[in-house]
This record gives C-alpha cells, structure tokens and sequence, in this order.
C-alpha cells in the first residue's frame, strides 16, 4: 500500500476518496439578440490525483479498456479546480431523439470509465 501525500489527498477532491464529474452540458450560443444554436457536450472533469495514478499505470491496469486509454489521450489539464477536462463529443440539439440518446450512451460510458478509474485509486490506497 503507498501512503497517500498531502497533496495527493487535496487533488482528489474527495472528503474521504477521489471525487470527479461526468457532466451532460447543454450549450446555448447566442448571437447578437437570438440564440444561434444549441450544442450538447459530454464533459468529464477527473481530479488530478486519479487522472496521474490512472496514466502512470495505463499500458499494466488499463491496457485494455479503451474508453480509458482515450480519455488519457485526449484529456487537458484546466488546473487545480477543474482538473483534467475530457470531452467525449458535441453535436448541435435538435428535436431529432437519437441526438440526446447518444449523449446519454456517451454519459453512461464516461460515468463508468470514471468509476473503474477510481476503484483503482481506492485499490491502490486502501481507501
């Protein structure tokens, strides 16, 4: 078991273990004096302690998960608050239904990339 740094501990957001976001965002951009569009964006945001531990261990505990492995890719860091921001897709709002159902399909598979990550950092800490 390693022991968990002060610092490590504040990254994780947590009150007694690591704590991120899987976020459904519904975007409205206006343009002059009228809405432009809508967008809907899938958006994670992984405390920094889980994303470094998750990609320090990427190609042994996540080698074959690639849900994971491209959100280790494709992740940036927006610091201390926001952490490491992924987006899984935007796409503009429509009334057409297969719009928000793959929104929600990609909200499901964020929520559990997320929550195999912090079974890990659980895991690895003893949390």
């Amino acid at each position: 078991m390693k022991k968990l740094t002060h610092q490590e501990i504040e990254m994780l957001w947590g009150e007694e273990g690591p704590y991120s976001e899987a976020k459904l965002v519904l975007n409205t951009r206006i343009l002059d004096d009228h809405i432009s569009r809508v967008m809907v964006e899938v958006q994670g945001h992984i405390n920094p302690t889980t994303f470094r531990l998750v990609k320090k261990y990427r190609n042994k505990e996540f080698a074959n998960d690639i849900h994971i492995q491209n959100m280790l890719d494709s992740a940036a860091y927006w610091g201390k608050s926001e952490g490491y921001v992924v987006s899984l897709g935007v796409e503009e709002y429509s009334d057409d239904p297969l719009v928000m159902k793959r929104a929600e399909e990609k909200l499901r598979v964020l929520k559990e990339a997320i929550i195999h990550m912090h079974v890990f950092v659980m895991e690895y800490f003893e949390l």
